[in-house]
């Protein structure tokens, strides 16, 4: 991701489009998934991207304004996306789900040639390849461990591994050894980009700008942040689609609410900015955020009502409207002009880190919960044990998509209502993990500065 500075700003956007055309006709799973990677290298390049655009172009009180609008658009997006794909999936196809992003993206491809100016560091520089590889495999291992110990087992092998024709023939789970090939990863990151800054090369990740105490602090908050920041998204439509039974569409909808707190969160924050320090603008958004998920968590039940949860995830969108922008103003407050690309790089490095770990850890909360929960609750109905492992193992690897196909027989009624409850209870806890990853978030923002705007003005200028 901090390798897009490298890029001309127009240049990232081609190969993410691109990608939807091969999402939108792949005939098998893999090549879907080998689109969605391709989208994913073309995301991670853009956003960055944007980043850096805003802190090289606007200053002071309109750096502050041009952040809030920033957030607003991306809390907001996430949103109305599901909504939008829900939409095309219910009406038309989910193939139609990634072919919107084809016209999107011509129309923002020509928006930007017309006008945005260019901003790049005028001296060129090679880019770190074997820091990327080594990110790659430090952080790829990671997120396989946690996603997997739950199937795989976190010691002991404890179900099948198997790429191509070849099976994982150790008693030892491959997850433990996925752990210690993230952590050897991560020190060998870590020398590689040290040694290539001492030799005046540049690294994937600026090791330098963390010592500047607003970036480095920033940056910490930020990938706490994260780790909570996504879980509602995960978590909230799959129960709201398999446990209340709403369709896509309907799912989408109840998102939104999800972006009106976003979008009004845009005009306070610009507001706000202008009179208050940046960094308590995050803090009452981070405060508003653990205030919505939480509420979300109170109110998730096998029999709750949607009413309930559209308060809460406007809540919940008012307060990522407000930090999320904010909070990257302030840890690139203080990043030299002419180095925004390699600071934006990293701060948006770091809050991916944030959101695949949370993403990860959040959905083998949700998932283990669920499991445990729904094989007690079966053992308390006086199922047979075989019977149970298979609806349990059904389930979790449908993540709650089996609950419909058990509800159509009289026979498994019951152990639908079980799942149900068990799905619930799972969400829940999943909820409640995200509200204490953002509670750290929150109080690691204490070590960022209060700077009044005018102060943070002056700082640019020197």
């Amino acid at each position: 991701m901090p390798a897009a500075h490298h890029l001309a700003p127009i240049t990232p956007g081609r190969p993410a489009e691109g990608s939807s055309v091969d999402r939108g006709f792949a005939p098998t799973g893999d090549l879907l998934i080998l689109a969605r990677l391709i989208r994913g290298i073309g995301g991670a390049m853009i956003l960055p991207t944007t980043l850096s655009l805003i802190n090289a172009t606007f200053r002071g009180r309109e750096r502050g304004i041009a952040f809030a609008v920033w957030g607003s658009t991306i809390g907001g997006m996430a949103a109305v996306g599901p909504l939008l794909g829900g939409w095309l999936t219910t009406a038309f196809s989910w193939r139609w789900a990634f072919g919107i992003n084809i016209p999107l993206g011509i129309l923002i491809i020509i928006g930007v040639l017309l006008t945005v100016a260019e901003s790049r560091d005028e001296n060129t520089r090679s880019i770190d390849i074997m820091g990327g590889a080594l990110s790659f495999i430090t952080f790829g291992a990671l997120v396989f461990g946690l996603i997997e110990g739950r199937t795989l087992g976190w010691w002991a092998t404890e179900g099948d591994f198997t790429i191509g024709s070849w099976t994982w023939p150790w008693a030892l789970s491959p997850v433990p050894v996925a752990f210690l090939i993230a952590i050897l990863g991560a020190v060998a990151f870590i020398a590689w980009g040290i040694h290539r800054e001492r030799t005046g090369r540049v690294s994937l990740l600026s090791f330098s700008l963390f010592r500047i105490g607003t970036f480095r602090n920033g940056n910490i908050a930020a990938m706490l942040v994260s780790l909570g920041e996504f879980g509602i998204i995960l978590s909230l439509p799959l129960w709201l689609q398999f446990v209340l039974g709403f369709d896509a569409l309907q799912t989408g909808l109840i998102l939104l609410a999800l972006a009106g707190g976003s979008f009004v969160a845009s005009g306070a924050a610009a507001g706000a900015s202008s009179r208050i320090p940046a960094v308590w603008v995050v803090r009452v958004g981070l405060a508003a955020e653990i205030i919505g998920v939480v509420w979300v968590g109170l109110v998730i039940a096998p029999d709750a009502a949607w009413g309930w949860v559209i308060p809460a995830l406007f809540i919940y969108g008012f307060g990522v409207g407000l930090a999320t922008a904010q909070l990257t103003g302030v840890i690139l407050v203080d990043v030299p002009v002419e180095r925004s690309g390699q600071g934006s790089g990293t701060q948006s490095t770091a809050r991916q880190i944030g959101s695949a770990l949370g993403i990860a850890i959040l959905g083998t909360v949700l998932f283990t919960s669920t499991a445990g929960i729904l094989a007690s609750n079966l053992e308390d109905q006086g199922m047979a044990s075989d019977q149970a492992d298979q609806i349990v193992t059904a389930v979790v690897q449908s993540a709650g998509g089996a609950i419909a196909q058990l509800e159509q027989s009289p026979a498994t009624s019951a152990a639908a209502d079980a799942a149900k409850t068990a799905f619930s209870d799972g969400t829940r806890y999943a909820a409640f993990t995200a509200a204490g990853f953002l509670a750290i978030g929150l109080v690691a923002t204490l070590a960022l500065p209060s700077r009044r705007p005018e102060e943070a003005t002056e700082s640019d200028h020197s």
